[in-house]
């Protein structure tokens, strides 16, 4: 059977069953991992799995359950499992399938490219990455230097008569380099992402690998202050993927999100614009169609400093008296959908870097942060995080500084957003995101 039919097939055992409603999602991939060390090869590894999760619903009540044979037999077990859940889950006045369902057409989710390169070519892509990384002067470990690669199919249907499936396919490639000795040995990060093998330039993700320890060396703990901090691009993804996840319904409406309550307030200055986004092409998340069959869409979140909304699925739009956004996510066929963010994408500015250095004139460049998600507060969003970087002294990257921490709240710093930077670039922190560097008005630094 194909997937399409595994899903729809599920689907109709469920109902057989005695469910009212029923929704299958059936997915197969494959995956490969190359790591290499000192020139050879450490470990590769090629792991395939499939599987299909069906939600069955009987008198306001779901139940979940999945597996990994697609036989017709096993199949029909899974669902009768489901079914049986739901009969001794709690009721839930908002839960069942969306009310809408069907497929954003997207070009080029899955690249035909793929499959041209044998394992031995994607080896020496990442021994190129690590030959990038650890030839540059200065630089006296790589610890890691890894490709990586998947391509699969998913299929979704359900009791409305919907059907539906798609491919995609990811490689992405990152080198983790050091710099120094001792106590100053420091770590600099390269990442690269695409579709396929050929759109990761190895030079170029060893290289900024290198640089990125390289920078730090010697760095000191600079004196405490309160100054401008412009936030690379890795920095900013990582904020913006912890504020969209308390952009989510569900986070809101559990009272677990410091913007409950704000759609409409002026939360960001006017620069910043963010939107979840779906439908791009080039976004690691992209789908047709979310966890539960809605066609996916772009939804702007910020625009002009104004919270416009939050990110619904079928459940918490019901319980909102809203409409879906198309964010219902799902991790694998093991578990339910639930709401979650897809590609992040903040709107990138006109200032390159060198322009974001010079209009802080004075202060620091933030190019790594620890602990975000532990020193983050959801509901107050006050936060405390390590950071590293370079001082940024008569508007330009000076001194590199460690140790240190830096401080504010959530709608304080989007508040105190001065300039974006021009070069946004995808970024696998913290969900999907897509940011450029990020120059912040003010801020609050911990040193000595």
């Amino acid at each position: 059977m194909t997937l399409e039919d595994t899903a729809r097939r599920a689907v109709e055992a469920a109902v057989d069953s005695g469910a009212s409603e029923a929704e299958a999602w059936a997915e197969r991939g494959t995956s490969r991992r190359i790591r290499v060390y000192d020139g050879e090869v450490e470990s590769l590894s090629d792991a395939g799995g499939r599987g299909v999760g069906v939600r069955a619903f009987v008198d306001g009540r779901s139940g979940y359950a999945y597996g990994t044979d697609l036989s017709e037999g096993e199949v029909r077990e899974t669902a009768e499992a489901a079914r049986e859940a739901a009969e001794v889950a709690d009721s839930d006045e908002y839960g069942g399938l969306p009310e809408d369902c069907g497929a954003t057409p997207i070009e080029g989710l899955a690249s035909p490219a793929l499959d041209s390169w044998s394992t031995e070519r994607k080896v020496e892509l990442a021994l190129a990455v690590e030959r990038a990384a650890r030839e540059r002067p200065g630089v006296t470990q790589v610890e890691n230097a890894v490709y990586s690669d998947a391509d699969g199919s998913v299929a979704l249907a359900n009791s409305t008569g919907f059907s539906a499936r798609y491919d995609a396919t990811q490689a992405w490639a990152y080198a983790s380099a050091f710099a120094g000795e001792g106590g100053d040995l420091m770590t600099g990060l390269g990442v690269g992402l695409g579709r396929d093998p050929d759109a990761l330039e190895p030079e170029a993700i060893g290289a900024e690998a290198a640089d990125r320890a390289l920078a730090l060396v010697g760095a000191r703990q600079p004196a405490s202050r309160r100054c401008p901090v412009v936030l690379d691009a890795f920095v900013a993804a990582s904020f913006i993927g912890f504020i969209g996840s308390m952009l989510s319904a569900d986070a809101v409406q559990r009272g677990r999100s410091l913007f409950a309550g704000r759609e409409g307030d002026e939360i960001a200055a006017p620069a910043l614009a963010l939107s979840d986004d779906a439908t791009d092409s080039d976004g690691p998340s992209s789908s047709p169609f979310d966890g539960e069959g809605s066609p996916t869409r772009r939804t702007p979140l910020i625009e002009d400093g104004r919270l416009l909304t939050f990110l619904f699925d079928a459940r918490t739009a019901r319980k909102a008296g809203r409409a879906t956004t198309a964010n219902a996510s799902r991790g694998s066929y093991r578990t339910p959908p639930s709401v979650g963010t897809s590609n992040l994408i903040v709107g990138p500015g006109t200032a390159d870097l060198q322009a974001l250095f010079r209009e802080a004139g004075e202060g620091l460049y933030v190019t790594d942060v620890a602990g975000l998600h532990s020193g983050v507060n959801p509901v107050s969003g006050t936060f405390s995080v390590g950071a590293s970087g370079r001082l940024i002294e008569n508007g330009e990257a000076s001194a590199p500084v460690r140790e240190l921490t830096i401080a504010s709240d959530l709608v304080s710093m989007l508040l105190a957003v001065r300039a974006l930077g021009s070069e946004a670039r995808w970024v696998p922190f913290g969900g999907s995101v897509k940011a450029p560097p990020i120059l912040i008005a003010e801020m609050s630094i911990s040193g000595s």
